[in-house]
């Protein structure tokens, strides 16, 4: 836990600017140093790119912390379903513990195994999902299942994986934070990275000036579920009464905090670091409130045998512009191999 608080401290500061932060960038400039050799070594064919036989989208980020990254791989991967391809998606598995891989992730693998986002973006998609820290290796594997097209979760440092398209993230409210790197700032990459990517989307209503031609989304509540499993029901009316332990053990908990209280719901706030690793000991509270917490963290949660415990459901939402500039750059890849005919005018 003093590991946890270290760390989120660190990245509060850094968003926040702290002046302390200057004795850093001495180890700053060494990362971007290391960050532009590696870049170099791959440009030049002195690090392996696997290029697929078939597209690949990344979805990723230049900041730590979250930004709604996992929303809207959910949302890609529905939107290409329903236009007639055959989506698979692709992640690290970051705290998965599984000893085999690549690891086909199902709705019996534990999230011990695969870790919790992969877990959780299975379960809102059904799609075909692999774990693997070789990301070449995992997308064979997808290829092999007969996807044919790939969505890279997390995936724009890991180069690697060739791309065709890179979707960069960005919260609305945080944006840049101090804008230096790692271990400076918060950024994994430096700014300039973003003018090499094919599209920005900024999460939510900027606090900064955004990049020429970035596109918008929003993260929508899209339900209620009960946490020991049922149906979705409807924002309104909630489904519970009175105050509630909001919990939250993701990149940006702020942000879900925020969510509820625009809803209404009175909250006793709880953050947690990210991916945190929940106990039964973290949820239980002595005064018989229910508790509310997100998918990523439900996944983790649904074991512990809580009452009243209640996941709220959020979907990417990205903005018009951006589905018709999408639309074109997907319909020059077309038709995919599951595509008839009858399906070229979606």
């Amino acid at each position: 836990m003093m590991r946890e608080r270290l760390a989120s401290g660190w990245l509060t500061a850094a968003y926040r600017g702290d002046r302390w932060l200057v004795v850093l960038r001495p180890l700053e400039c060494f990362y971007r140093w290391l960050l532009a050799r590696r870049s170099r070594a791959y440009r030049r064919g002195q690090r392996t790119v696997w290029q697929p036989t078939v597209p690949v989208i990344v979805v990723g980020n230049i900041t730590l912390g979250g930004t709604g990254k996992s929303p809207l791989v959910a949302w890609l991967a529905t939107w290409l379903q329903d236009r007639g391809w055959r989506p698979g998606i692709v992640t690290r598995g970051y705290g998965g513990q599984g000893a085999v891989h690549p690891l086909r992730v199902t709705a019996e693998t534990s999230v011990v195994e695969s870790g919790d986002e992969p877990r959780m973006l299975h379960d809102q998609t059904g799609l075909p999902l692999v774990a693997d820290p070789d990301r070449p290796r995992g997308a064979r594997c997808l290829i092999e299942e007969g996807c044919d097209i790939l969505i890279s979760d997390d995936g724009l440092q890991h180069l690697a994986l060739g791309r065709d398209i890179e979707l960069v993230v960005v919260d609305g409210r945080r944006g840049w934070g101090n804008g230096r790197c790692l271990p400076a700032g918060p950024l994994r990459e430096p700014r300039s990275r973003l003018e090499t990517v094919d599209a920005v989307l900024i999460n939510g209503e900027p606090t900064f000036t955004p990049p020429r031609g970035a596109y918008s989304m929003t993260l929508a509540p899209a339900g209620w579920r009960p946490l020991s499993g049922g149906d979705r029901v409807a924002l309104r009316p909630l489904p519970f009464d009175g105050p509630v332990h909001a919990v939250a053990g993701i990149g940006n908990p702020a942000r879900f905090f925020t969510t509820l209280t625009e809803l209404g719901v009175e909250i006793r706030a709880h953050a947690f670091s990210d991916h945190h690793a929940f106990r039964r000991a973290d949820l239980v509270f002595d005064d018989g409130r229910p508790v509310v917490m997100t998918a990523k963290d439900a996944v983790k949660c649904r074991d512990l045998a809580l009452d009243d415990a209640w996941v709220l459901e959020v979907e990417a939402v990205p903005d018009g512009a951006f589905q018709g500039w999408l639309a074109k750059r997907i319909h020059s890849f077309w038709p995919p191999a599951a595509a008839t005919g009858d399906t070229l005018g979606r």
